[in-house]
């Protein structure tokens, strides 16, 4: 009963030096290994909340089934013990609860054990990268070891994840190589554009990707409220001209290099909301989307979860304070210049698959020489970051398990 798994994962860890627990603000407060340099300190309302029991958790859902319609926020811990490491804790509303030791350890309220588990289960932490630095970042995974081998595909995700971009070659000569791919982590995100979509030169072309004419820096649906995460670009053909090259810039790395030097123009550019919208017909569906938000998007603790840029999208209809206008354009100006200085120019190779974060890495392409024999053929799809850490942690704890 007290060997829990979160995920797939189980703890065993021994704590011997664990003793005894005590009742601290008027039983608001369990504390555990009383008499040590450093006691872990438990809510009173946050362990019962947490129940382990039949009652309170379902074993089988891994969730809280604790009925909340007769739940008290004022219970009280009335008589706590430590018994073959568990702590046993009898409430003020009759029920009883145990916990084991490595339950309670693994979620103490400790600094570091929080960070850890951050770290370890919600994500790999970023780290931005400027134009000098993109040979050291990118790098290149075989295809059929993505496919064929859970480790290579793991780190494949922690690399997307960390550095916001990755590269696949030797893909076989098939246009449903994105959907493979796409397959073996979950499912395609569906958008304006369909499942896959196909990027090339065509006449009366309602979106500017599909020219070959210079494509600035973008990310892809900026009004969208929840922006495809990645995307997954199968260079079925490569134009052979001296054109077509791709524009790369770490939009995160961007965000805190004007955080550092202009903070001013950094508390405009994440507060200051803007509009982005597509009016659009796509295989004779009219769309008209509409989003608003800042360019820099932070999460509670400060950290950048998302850059929304994007010219051609970004609508001339600016729904703030007139005194506000001026000053962000002064705010996105230096932006925009920092963006040229790390912009970096590199030609993605026939058969690989450029795989990018889409809400952190502004991307676009150079001009490109158009005829029949001259060729520039990429088969598009999106995946969601949701769907993507999600196989990363059943891989993680599927191959720690193994081990």
């Amino acid at each position: 009963m007290f060997k829990k798994l979160i995920g797939q994962r189980a703890f065993s860890t021994s704590f011997s030096w664990f003793l005894k627990a005590s009742i601290e603000g008027n039983g608001k407060v369990v504390s555990v290994n009383e008499g040590s340099k450093d006691p872990l300190k438990f809510p009173g309302i946050w362990l019962r909340d947490n129940c382990q029991c039949e009652v309170c958790y379902s074993e089988n859902a891994q969730s809280r089934r604790i009925d909340y319609s007769d739940f008290s926020f004022k219970v009280k811990a009335e008589n706590v013990e430590i018994t073959d490491k568990v702590l046993n804790v009898n409430w003020s509303d009759n029920h009883k609860s145990a916990y084991h030791i490595d339950w309670l350890t693994d979620r103490s309220f400790t600094k570091e054990k929080q960070e850890q588990y951050l770290n370890e289960f919600y994500r790999p932490p970023y780290q931005t990268w400027g134009k000098s630095k993109f040979k050291d970042v990118v790098k290149y995974f075989e295809f059929d070891e993505v496919i064929r081998d859970d480790k290579v595909l793991k780190e494949w995700i922690e690399t997307l994840s960390t550095y916001g971009i990755a590269l696949i070659r030797n893909t076989p000569k098939d246009k449903t190589v994105a959907r493979t791919l796409a397959n073996r982590i979950g499912f395609i995100r569906q958008t304006t554009y369909g499942e896959e979509y196909v990027v090339q030169a065509k006449p009366n072309a309602t979106n500017q990707a599909y020219l070959s004419a210079k494509l600035q820096w973008h990310i892809d649906l900026p009004y969208y409220e929840y922006a495809p995460g990645v995307n997954l670009l199968h260079f079925y053909e490569q134009t052979k001209t001296k054109g077509g090259s791709n524009i790369i810039v770490d939009g995160f790395n961007i965000a805190e290099r004007i955080k550092n030097q202009h903070p001013e123009d950094y508390q405009v550019l994440c507060e200051v909301v803007v509009d982005w919208n597509d009016i659009t017909v796509e295989q004779d569906i009219p769309y008209h989307n509409i989003w608003r938000a800042p360019v820099i998007n932070l999460d509670a603790d400060g950290n950048c979860t998302r850059i929304n840029f994007s010219i051609p999208q970004r609508d001339s209809h600016f729904n703030v304070d007139v005194d506000k206008v001026i000053r962000w354009y002064e705010a996105f100006g230096k932006f925009v210049n920092m963006v040229k200085e790390e912009t970096m120019l590199f030609k993605v190779n026939e058969g690989d698959i450029l795989t990018f974060s889409n809400v952190r890495l502004l991307h676009g392409r150079e001009a490109y020489d158009d005829s029949d024999a001259n060729v520039r053929y990429v088969v598009g799809a999106y995946m969601d970051w949701d769907i993507i850490y999600s196989k990363w942690r059943v891989l993680k704890n599927q191959l720690a398990n193994r081990h």
